[in-house]
C-alpha cells in the first residue's frame, strides 16, 4: 500500500521538465526494516548491503503501483499523466516537501514527521488542474546525528552532500577504482550505506512497510563475505536477480566485498582473494592485491608480488602492488 491512502491527495506544483504538466501528485512507499542496520556492521564476516536493496527492485514495485494509480486517474478524470520513481530528472525531493510529506533533513534525504527516514518517494505529473497542499517545514532542528555518523565525512556542512565521499554512490555508482581513503571507513558495507537515515530520531515514528516484495529476503541480510567472493558473473546475475544490486555488476560488487573482506581481519578469506588476484577484471584484481595486503603475512605478499608484477600490465593494479 502507499503510505496513508491521503497522501495520493497532497499536491504540489510539478517539475519543468514536462512544460504541459499542472499538478504533481507526491506518494510515498515505508521499506522500514524490521533489523537494526547498524548491528550488522559489528559482524565483519557479513556484507552489508543497504536495507532498501534486500529484496526486489523499489522502481519496479513502486511504479507498477503508480502505474495502476494512473490509469484509474486518467480514466476518471481525462487528463494526461505520467509516473516516475527516481527515474527521470525530476526533483522529487522538494516537490515532496512542497507537496507536505516532509522535509529534506540535514543529510539531504527526505524526513517526515509520520514516517520517519524509510520511505521511497514517487510521483504522477498530470495536467489536471488541482490545488496544491501545505508544503512541510523543516523540523531537524539543532540535531547533527546524521552528519557526525558518516564514515566517510560526506557532508561538508548540514543540507550538503558531496556525493564523491558517499559510500552510497561509491559502492553503487562509481565505476572505477575507490580511493585508498575511503577503503577502511567502508568497513563492510559493500552495497550502498544506511548510517545517516538509521541515526534519525524521527524513525520513532516510520511507518511498518507492508509491501511484502521489500520485506529483506534471509540470504541477503548478513551473507558471508566467504560466499559472495566466489560468484562469478552468472552466479552473481541469478543471487541478484530481481535485485537492484544487480545493476551494479559483477565486477564492481566483487570490488566492494574484497574491501569488506580486507576490513574483516580474517585472514581464512586469504586463498579465496588469492585466486582473485587472476580476475579478467582489473577492477577486481586492484582491490584484490588492497585486501590481500590488509590480512598477509608481509612476506607472503611479498612473494606474490615478485611472481605476479611481471605479467601484470594493468596500471592501476600495479600501481596496488606498489603500494605501502
Amino acid at each position: 500500500m502507499v503510505w496513508m491512502a491521503e497522501t495520493a491527495q497532497r499536491r504540489a506544483s510539478p517539475d519543468a521538465m514536462w512544460p504541459e504538466a499542472r499538478t504533481a501528485i507526491v506518494f510515498a512507499l515505508p521499506y522500514t526494516p524490521d533489523i537494526d542496520p547498524m548491528t550488522r556492521l559489528e559482524e565483519k564476516s557479513v556484507g552489508v548491503i543497504s536495507v532498501y536493496a534486500l529484496n526486489r527492485d523499489y522502481h519496479d514495485v513502486f511504479k507498477g503501483k503508480l502505474k495502476r494509480i494512473a490509469q484509474n486517474f486518467a480514466a476518471a478524470s481525462g487528463a494526461d499523466v505520467k509516473v516516475f520513481v527516481d527515474t527521470a530528472p525530476l526533483m522529487e525531493k522538494p516537490l515532496a516537501q512542497q507537496a507536505g510529506i516532509g522535509w529534506q533533513g540535514r543529510h539531504t534525504n527526505l524526513v517526515s514527521r509520520e514516517a520517519g527516514s524509510w520511505f521511497f518517494i514517487g510521483s504522477m505529473l498530470t495536467t489536471a488542474d488541482i490545488p496544491h497542499g501545505e508544503a512541510e517545514t523543516d523540523h531537524c532542528g539543532n540535531c547533527r546525528a546524521c552528519l557526525d555518523v558518516c564514515p566517510t565525512q560526506a557532508f561538508p556542512a548540514p543540507y550538503q552532500l558531496d556525493a564523491r565521499r558517499c559510500i552510497s554512490y561509491l559502492t553503487i555508482e562509481h565505476k572505477g577504482h575507490i580511493a585508498p581513503e575511503f577503503r577502511k571507513p567502508m568497513g563492510n558495507r559493500i552495497y550502498g550505506c544506511d548510517d545517516c537515515l538509521a541515526v534519525c530520531p524521527w524513525n520513532k515514528f516510520a511507518q511498518d512497510a507492508r509491501e511484502m516484495k521489500l520485506k529483506a529476503r534471509d540470504d541477503l541480510v548478513s551473507p558471508r563475505l566467504e560466499d559472495l567472493l566466489l560468484l562469478d558473473d552468472a552466479a552473481f546475475r541469478t543471487s541478484f536477480s530481481g535485485s537492484p544490486v544487480k545493476r551494479v555488476g559483477r565486477d564492481r560488487f566483487i570490488r566492494n566485498c574484497l574491501i569488506a573482506a580486507g576490513n574483516s581481519g580474517d585472514a581464512k578469506l586469504l586463498p579465496i582473494i588469492a585466486t582473485l588476484l587472476h580476475d579478467g577484471s582489473p577492477l577486481v584484481r586492484a582491490m584484490a592485491v588492497w585486501s590481500h595486503r590488509q590480512l598477509a603475512e608481509l612476506q607472503e605478499h611479498h612473494d606474490l608480488r615478485e611472481t605476479l608484477m611481471q605479467h601484470e600490465h594493468d596500471d592501476a593494479v600495479r600501481r596496488e602492488w606498489q603500494a605501502r
